[in-house]
């Protein structure tokens, strides 16, 4: 077919990388939580994160919520989704990863970390009960993806770090993702 045609095999051929691909790792622990806590430091406009604990970055960097509230005050819009402990995808998460109740548990800490960030100005904290494909953590025009695979801990699933290049790419795929599960997510309530 493609001796015919051969514009076929041109328009089927994909691109080797995305412009918008910093870098892959292989999985989430390969990254140091400077990675993460570097990026929300350099955001100017907003921060998004998606997820459905990451309890990890609370427990390595325990200012993340000083962070936080210093980005807000210079103006940055911070956006946190969590895991709806309750929600029956998240208890399932838990079934497929074989973990028992711990991502319900992790949920439920992750919520006890941002707590106290309820009315800053500036920070919004909601949760959410949907399917989470992937964690999402934005910053500005850049963006960490923890791909999320069946039956295995986001620690150990790749992680691809994008940055936007023009539009209607890969990082605006996340970004719409991430705008969708917000909308559905609900606001998180004083204790």
């Amino acid at each position: 077919m493609h001796a015919l045609w051969p514009a076929l095999r041109q328009a089927r051929a994909a691109r080797a990388v995305s412009p918008e691909l910093v870098a892959l790792y292989d999985q989430r622990a390969d990254l140091a939580v400077s990675a993460f806590t570097d990026l929300f430091a350099q955001a100017q406009e907003r921060i998004d994160v998606l997820v459905y604990a990451a309890v990890f970055i609370h427990e390595a960097f325990p200012r993340l919520n000083d962070l936080l509230r210093e980005r807000a005050a210079e103006g940055c819009a911070v956006r946190i989704a969590i895991g709806d402990a309750d929600s029956e995808n998240v208890q399932q998460r838990g079934r497929e990863e074989q973990f028992g109740h711990g991502i319900e548990s992790r949920c439920r800490l992750a919520l006890l970390h941002y707590r106290p960030l309820l009315g800053v100005p500036g920070i919004e904290l909601r949760t959410h009960g949907t399917t989470l494909y992937n964690s999402i953590y934005r910053a500005d025009d850049q963006m960490l993806v923890n791909a999320h695979v069946w039956g295995v801990n986001a620690y150990a699933a790749p992680v691809w770090h994008l940055r936007r290049s023009g539009g209607g790419g890969m990082f605006d795929g996340y970004a719409s993702s991430f705008e969708s599960v917000w909308a559905t997510a609900t606001p998180a309530r004083e204790a």
